[in-house]
């Protein structure tokens, strides 16, 4: 696949770090093994590549659909369609930990529920404050 047909990916990439971190994470199994930095940069550039083409076969699929969002499913197709089958049951098996994930992360509160009072507490408190403001607007000089 050349770059024109995904329009360019030089400015695409992934946190030479954090690939940095995973290799070394891999590789500590192995002591006496080394990964040069060309290496991992050759590796960043696979991976990007990898996942230009996985993204650019989900959303043909999407868009056969009439779908305008790439969902689970359509990257699932793409792995299939592209012969890489195989990842499928542990992308399935990732996307559902995340979904897990994602729904036992605490949502942050509003400040309604902040207060810690009711729906009707907040109301009368309300009212409370505009005929507050009301009488004072009222009980100003007219000029």
């Amino acid at each position: 696949m050349s770059d024109r047909e995904f329009g360019g990916n030089d400015d695409l990439s992934l946190p030479k770090a954090t690939v940095g971190k995973i290799i070394t994470d891999i590789l500590r199994s192995d002591p006496g093994v080394t990964f040069a930095k060309d290496t991992r940069d050759l590796l960043i550039e696979c991976c990007v590549e990898f996942i230009t083409l996985i993204s650019s076969e989900a959303n043909e699929i999407a868009e056969k659909e009439a779908k305008k969002t790439i969902a689970c499913e359509h990257v699932k197709a793409a792995l299939e369609e592209l012969g890489f089958g195989e990842y499928v049951p542990a992308i399935l098996e990732v996307a559902a930990e995340y979904k897990k994930q994602q729904a036992n992360r605490e949502k942050k509160q509003t400040k309604i529920e902040q207060s810690g009072m009711s729906e009707e507490e907040l109301i009368r408190q309300q009212q409370e404050l505009f005929r507050s403001a009301t009488d004072k607007f009222n009980a100003a000089p007219q000029q």
